[in-house]
């Protein structure tokens, strides 16, 4: 026998039982400030290095996620925030985690897309101008694929047509930028609670 095997086998895969912040992220499908924050508050174990950093015990992740599933969301309503600013995404998230929500983003129309495959969020806040496949284009695949999750638009080419066309194509709320937070988390809170 070795130090990496045994008669029974090799040794488990040690790399892949402790995850980092990010990795653990990616693992629930939540931001990083999301795992942060359930950390801080004793509800997501963490392990801290002696260099600070955080890891996440693989089980742990699974059975967090079990125990969501079979009790309902963890943390909140989950919302989508696509845009192609990172900043503004930043902000936004920012912005709805204080306000009680889980906070998935996504840089453009296809991910977007790729992200609600597995799991439809709650609520959608939706760019209008992006490159590619525009807020327009994705509003009407997001009907197609998932009539009723709620959407609230957004642009900074505020008027009244903007906002008229946006109901008129089935969003239910319009947002002009630069943003005010407490307006824009009243209208998530008036379509998703908290």
């Amino acid at each position: 026998m070795t130090a990496q095997g045994s008669a029974a086998g090799p040794a488990p895969d040690v790399e892949l039982e402790w995850l980092t912040l990010g990795q653990a992220a990616r693992f629930l499908g939540v931001a990083q400030s999301t795992v942060r924050r359930w950390s801080d508050q004793g509800r997501l174990p963490a392990f801290y290095t002696p260099g600070g950093h955080r890891r996440f015990r693989r089980a742990e992740l699974e059975s967090f996620v079990g125990q969501s599933a079979a009790g309902g969301k963890v943390g909140g309503p989950v919302v989508l925030v696509v845009d192609d600013d990172a900043r503004l995404r930043e902000f936004l998230r920012a912005s709805l985690e204080l306000g009680g929500y889980v906070v998935v983003e996504a840089d453009g129309g296809e991910q977007a897309l790729a992200a609600i495959a597995g799991r439809a969020p709650d609520l959608v806040l939706l760019d209008l101008v992006m490159p590619g496949v525009d807020g327009w284009q994705l509003l009407r695949r997001l009907q197609e694929r998932h009539g009723s999750i709620p959407v609230i638009m957004f642009s900074g080419k505020v008027s009244p047509q903007e906002a008229a066309e946006a109901a008129a194509r089935g969003a239910q709320g319009f947002v002009g930028k630069p943003f005010d937070p407490d307006e824009l988390l009243a209208q998530a809170r008036k379509l998703v609670p908290v």
